[in-house]
């Protein structure tokens, strides 16, 4: 018999999720790393740090993912609303980890600012929740097309023969794409114009100071 989850056994599991986010080399993924099937490529100093920045603003992207699931499954009115939630941020923990992993490999670190990150994205999740399962399903399918573009632009900078950053980040914009059309399909808001513009100006703001820090 399966026992009813009790109010401090959802902070413990809340608390264990934050922990599994945040602390570098912690989150566990559930399919293996697409760029384990490619070769290192032999990249210049310039060219590792330049991998290293984009990769970096990869992973606190899909820590702020971890937060904004987090926060809208807190405060989700539907069940049904917080099983997607979950079942996307289970992927969204590989990609997590994938990019972890890459940075590993490039002898760097994740960034310092994912903290800060982190607690951002969870209060904007938990409000948009809060005010409804269409906005919050909206938001999320908001994200994932800004997070789309994102990639789109971080595959062209890559150089051509790295080709292990390459997988993670063409796996990450299949995923992201398919959790766009699953929220919208489940009934989320389209945003206007406006609101995705500003969504991109922040984008680019976290991006700029993740790159280096």
């Amino acid at each position: 018999m399966n026992r009813k989850l009790s109010h401090a056994d959802n902070l413990i599991h809340q608390f264990d999720t934050v922990l599994r986010t945040l602390v570098p080399k912690a989150a566990q993924p559930g399919r293996p790393s697409p760029a384990n099937a490619q070769p290192e490529a032999l990249l210049d100093d310039d060219q590792r740090r330049d991998v290293a920045g984009l990769m970096r603003v990869n992973h606190t992207g899909e820590v702020c993912a971890q937060a904004l699931y987090q926060g809208q499954g807190l405060t989700a009115k539907l069940s049904e609303t917080r099983v997607k939630m979950e079942e996307a941020a289970a992927e969204e923990i590989d990609h997590l980890a994938w990019c972890d992993q890459r940075l590993q490999e490039l002898d760097s670190r994740t960034s310092y600012l994912n903290p800060v990150f982190y607690a951002a994205s969870f209060g904007l999740g938990a409000v948009a929740g809060a005010v409804g399962d269409r906005v919050s399903l909206g938001f999320v399918a908001a994200t994932e097309e800004q997070v789309g573009h994102h990639l789109e632009a971080h595959l062209r900078k890559l150089p051509i023969d790295d080709k292990r950053s390459r997988a993670v980040l063409e796996q990450m914009r299949v995923d992201e794409a398919k959790h766009e059309r699953q929220a919208l399909e489940s009934g989320g808001q389209r945003f206007p114009l406006p609101l995705k513009w500003g969504m991109r100006l922040v984008s680019k703001a976290m991006t700029k100071s993740v790159y280096k820090v």
